[in-house]
């Protein structure tokens, strides 16, 4: 059976980028199946890829090959890196992109060094095409990931803040935004059951106040904002019918908060 890569990228689609990538596979890999998880990663967003990556690469069958390239030190001296997760492999930058999968699991990894199994020439801008293409399609066709280099034993780490619990409930942050316009937080489902319980609460994000969780969107009236947990297991704020983001003005990165009432 063919063997499964998927491709995330903040490349987008207007330009060449992504049928270059799978041209090079294809001429190593010819049986290969691609899957798009997505090229509309916000430029140079490594936690809006890291993110996207951790709701989807696991869900994959067995030995899939994910190719992530959301890579603004291209060219840099920051290492070309192939990974396996389970029964997952990803090839990509350490920049911190894996982060949310290698903190939650353990990893063998090794930096790419050995150039034969790279593309002919490579460029200083391009290594999706010249290098992680090339790597991913031998990966598909059966090269052991330690031919393709030497063990790493730590990775570069991208940080996302903690949510904070006190006696007056929780504080936590937008950490990504959908193409909706959804906010999602950093606050659990489990963390909120934990610390809220079934206890009251009122709801602070930028201006607007909310005063409960509900289950939808259609919990609320068309043009309300409403507060869920979304399909990440995470909170969610979101408009019925409409963007959270400009109608409530928030932005990634913006506070949220918990606070029980008395």
């Amino acid at each position: 059976m063919p063997k499964i890569i998927t491709l995330t990228t903040d490349f987008g689609l207007q330009d060449y980028y992504v049928s270059a990538m799978k041209a090079v596979m294809l001429g190593i890999a010819p049986d290969a199946r691609f899957v798009d998880i997505s090229h509309e990663i916000p430029s140079q967003d490594i936690m809006a890829g890291s993110w996207v990556l951790k709701n989807s690469a696991m869900l994959f069958p067995p030995n899939t090959v994910h190719v992530v390239v959301v890579d603004p030190g291209v060219g840099t001296d920051r290492d070309a890196i192939a990974l396996q997760i389970d029964d997952q492999y990803f090839v990509g930058p350490d920049n911190g992109i894996f982060s949310i999968l290698t903190e939650q699991k353990d990893y063998k990894a090794v930096r790419l060094t050995k150039q034969k199994y790279w593309g002919q020439e490579a460029s200083n801008t391009f290594h999706g095409r010249d290098i992680f293409a090339p790597v991913a399609a031998h990966l598909s066709s059966g090269v052991d990931l330690e031919q393709l280099g030497e063990p790493v034993e730590e990775l570069v780490t991208y940080r996302w803040a903690e949510p904070i619990a006190d006696k007056d409930g929780l504080q936590g942050w937008v950490i990504h935004i959908d193409k909706f316009g959804n906010l999602i937080t950093n606050l659990s489902a489990s963390l909120i059951k934990e610390v809220i319980g079934d206890k009251s609460v009122k709801i602070y994000v930028g201006n607007t106040i909310l005063d409960e969780i509900v289950n939808t969107f259609g919990s609320v009236l068309e043009g309300e904002p409403a507060a869920f947990i979304g399909s990440s297991g995470m909170l969610e704020i979101g408009i019925n019918k409409g963007d959270a983001r400009e109608m409530l003005g928030v932005q990634k990165g913006a506070q949220i908060s918990l606070v029980l009432q008395k």
